[in-house]
């Protein structure tokens, strides 16, 4: 009895069970595939992620001021990238996998940029592990856009 066609059944009647016509609102009784996600959704990471990098940049412009000159370029290289890949964000909605791309272009600007604005902030390149995987992320959600 629990076979495909027993399970449109009522368990209660063994009757088949419709809903009433005349008790279902005409809207509802269309489905629609909805995205789980809205792609929408980078647009807002995007403008966050300009506002980060537009004040970080200018923190790093300004007021940034390492002991050792050769980390200014560190924070320079992730102020570029971070700006960069914040723009490209803005047109995740529409790639064929806006999840994918904008996903990955995120997961690159946090591990890259944000281990590059660490490293020179800190002064310390111990924190820089995480850079690589960064840099793979970014190019990975570029090369999404192949597919």
């Amino acid at each position: 009895m629990d076979g495909p066609v027993d399970s449109l059944r009522d368990p209660l009647t063994l009757t088949p069970h419709c809903p009433r016509s005349d008790s279902i609102e005409p809207s509802t009784t269309t489905t629609t595939k909805r995205p789980l996600m809205d792609p929408m959704l980078w647009h807002k990471v995007a403008a966050v992620s300009g506002v980060a990098a537009l004040g970080l940049g200018t923190y790093g412009a300004h007021v940034f001021r390492p002991k050792n000159a050769s980390y200014k370029e560190v924070w320079q290289t992730a102020s570029l990238y971070h700006l960069v890949h914040t723009a490209a964000l803005v047109g995740a909605p529409f790639t064929k996998r806006p999840h994918i791309f904008g996903g990955l272009l995120t997961a690159g600007i946090l591990a890259f940029s944000g281990t590059c604005y660490t490293v020179a902030y800190l002064e310390d390149r111990k924190y820089a592990l995480p850079a690589p995987f960064g840099g793979f992320a970014f190019i990975a959600g570029w090369a999404s856009l192949l597919f």
